[in-house]
């Protein structure tokens, strides 16, 4: 019989023959519809979590699925990016002669502290969904920056005006990430990673190296993601007993991309050793703590959890997610004993909880989920192809005609009701 040929398509295809099956036993044995895994070997696409469900099947990576191939025509709003991002660019992204010199115009040096000061506004900003704010700091942030390591002449002033410029760059690489533009984010972290190391400041490399995590994890670079969260967090393992909520939430924040790889990636038994240690971390320090000097984001008891949480909906167990939900940890009175996570792990945690309820039937909850997120995150919702995924999901489990909510929300999120 004639098919198409797509790269997936065919991975999967040769996955399903070498195991001797059919494309009914492939659905059961992977929990999917016969006509999901008729789309998969024919069109070549498939969600993320879908295809980790056909790893699973094949006792596979998910990553070994993966396959080369060319990429998607870019979008129409691909010139509106290059104009939005264009001052970010230059900053970030200066030309740079035969002789290595940057052309870019050096711009005015800022006082440190100043500088930093702005650090800490834009990731305020950033932390209140407030996008197009950090957007329009960025630029300015990054050329004081660096023009404040050009003019810093004693030797101990230019380390300080080179670690301010590490933070903005890293400050850059996460909004980056976030947005989606991670070509410009790769750029900004590891220059961020490189002058970390440089200046023997650990916490600052090892920052960077949580946001580039993300970024891998982002691409679905698992194995790679895994393995340079896995040597880094070795590498920085800090004695328990002694060591200073910094070293570990930086050691923590690691351990959870180790984890967050892993169970992308079909390796649970990592995932969960992983989990554990980071675990072991937050119950060391007893609370949420957040320091941008020494690690970026918020780490604790009740991050791990939501992430713990993270791992039960991407296996699919739709029944475990809604089971802690707002109880244990996540309870508003051990909320308000040990700290919040940070908005973003929690309203990603909220999405799982919408997930979750769609998977159960539970639409009007899901919708009532996304309903909170957009009021309090709009600008981060957007981002967020799960948000999207969870969107489309509703829609096609509906029997009844669509609700005005619904109608409003498919909208919002760019799916076609």
């Amino acid at each position: 019989m004639a098919h198409n040929s797509t790269p997936l398509g065919d991975t999967v295809r040769a996955y399903r023959r070498t195991a001797g099956w059919t494309q009914e036993r492939l659905a059961e044995e992977a929990g999917l519809s016969l006509g999901t895994v008729r789309n998969i070997e024919q069109r070549g696409h498939a969600r993320l979590d879908t295809l980790s469900q056909v790893a699973q099947a094949f006792d596979v990576p998910t990553s070994a699925l993966f396959a080369p191939g060319v990429p998607h025509p870019v979008g129409e709003d691909d010139s509106a990016n290059r104009q939005l991002l264009a001052s970010l660019r230059q900053a970030l992204m200066p030309p740079v002669g035969i002789e290595g010199e940057n052309l870019a115009d050096p711009g005015e040096a800022a006082d440190i502290p100043a500088i930093r000061r702005s650090i800490e506004d834009a990731l305020s900003l950033y932390n209140s969904d407030r996008y197009e704010s950090v957007a329009l700091m960025l630029p300015g942030l990054l050329r004081q920056a660096d023009a404040a390591v050009l003019v810093a002449e004693e030797e101990e002033r230019q380390r300080e005006a080179t670690l301010v410029r590490a933070h903005a760059l890293l400050l850059a690489g996460k909004y980056l990430t976030q947005v989606r533009q991670y070509d410009m984010a790769y750029q900004a972290l590891v220059e961020g990673i490189r002058l970390g190391r440089e200046l023997d400041s650990t916490l600052t490399a090892a920052t960077g190296v949580t946001g580039l995590c993300w970024l891998l994890l982002r691409q679905d670079r698992f194995d790679e993601a895994e393995r340079l969260a896995a040597t880094t967090a070795e590498a920085i393992e800090p004695k328990l007993s002694t060591a200073s909520l910094g070293e570990l939430a930086a050691w923590g924040e690691l351990c959870l991309r180790v984890a967050a790889a892993a169970i992308r990636n079909n390796r649970d038994d990592e995932a969960e050793q992983a989990r554990r240690m980071a675990a072991t971390a937050a119950s060391a320090m007893g609370h949420e703590h957040r320091d941008y000097r020494t690690h970026w984001g918020r780490f604790g008891p009740a991050t791990v959890e939501v992430k713990s949480v993270e791992d039960l909906s991407l296996a699919g167990d739709a029944h475990g997610v809604l089971s802690r939900k707002d109880k244990g940890l996540l309870s508003k009175e051990s909320l308000e004993a040990v700290g919040r996570p940070a908005a973003i792990n929690w309203y990603r945690h909220r999405l799982d909880i919408a997930k979750a309820h769609v998977k159960v039937g539970s639409t009007q909850d899901a919708m009532e989920e996304l309903g909170r997120i957009r009021k309090r995150a709009p600008s981060w919702i957007r981002h967020q192809p799960m948000a999207r995924y969870v969107m489309e999901d509703i829609l096609k489990t509906r029997k009844r005609t669509l609700t005005r909510d619904m109608r409003q929300m498919a909208g919002f999120l760019n799916v076609r009701a």
